[in-house]
């Protein structure tokens, strides 16, 4: 790989680490990047490793899932060489933002795990997030790990329904 090509692809992921108005996750920004073949896999880790060495981007892990974020020296050099992307290359990562904004803010925003507490049973923790704002936080425990994981699974697809009969039964 040339470093034309390098930095190419490191401007890319930097657009739209600046582009997402949410917490986006190493795997959000893989699948498009994967999908509109930018870059093979192997590359795609070569170039998230360097930026964050370089402190261009910055990675934090939020239950087995990896957050990433633009930081200022990120931004600086976006602004300086946006440039080199192309039209159409900006024009496609607008339009994903645009067809999959609501699902992806949803994937990061909603959180779910389980695990074996001190006691013996299972707890599962349901988180659920706006721009940063916790909404619910909550741990169920229960008697086996089949029933806590159903109800992680069950809180990605009902969480709004929970939310809004919390809000109905306690105003």
């Amino acid at each position: 790989m040339t470093q034309d090509t390098l930095t190419f692809y490191k401007l890319i992921i930097l657009y739209i680490l600046d582009r997402a108005a949410f917490p986006i996750t190493k795997s959000q920004v893989a699948d498009f990047i994967l999908e509109q073949e930018y870059m093979d896999f192997f590359d795609l880790q070569q170039v998230f490793s360097e930026l964050t060495d370089s402190d261009m981007i910055t990675a934090q892990t939020i239950r087995n899932r990896t957050h990433l974020a633009i930081s200022e020296e990120g931004k600086k050099t976006l602004s300086l060489f946006q440039s080199r992307i192309s039209s159409s290359t900006k024009n496609k990562i607008d339009r994903f933002f645009r067809e999959n904004e609501m699902e992806m803010r949803n994937e990061v925003s909603i959180l779910s795990d389980y695990y074996k507490s001190t006691t013996g049973e299972y707890e599962s923790h349901l988180v659920a997030t706006e721009r940063g704002i916790r909404l619910v936080d909550i741990t169920l425990s229960v008697p086996d790990e089949e029933t806590a994981a159903a109800i992680c699974d069950n809180w990605q697809k009902k969480n709004q329904a929970v939310y809004q009969q919390l809000i109905e039964q306690l105003f």
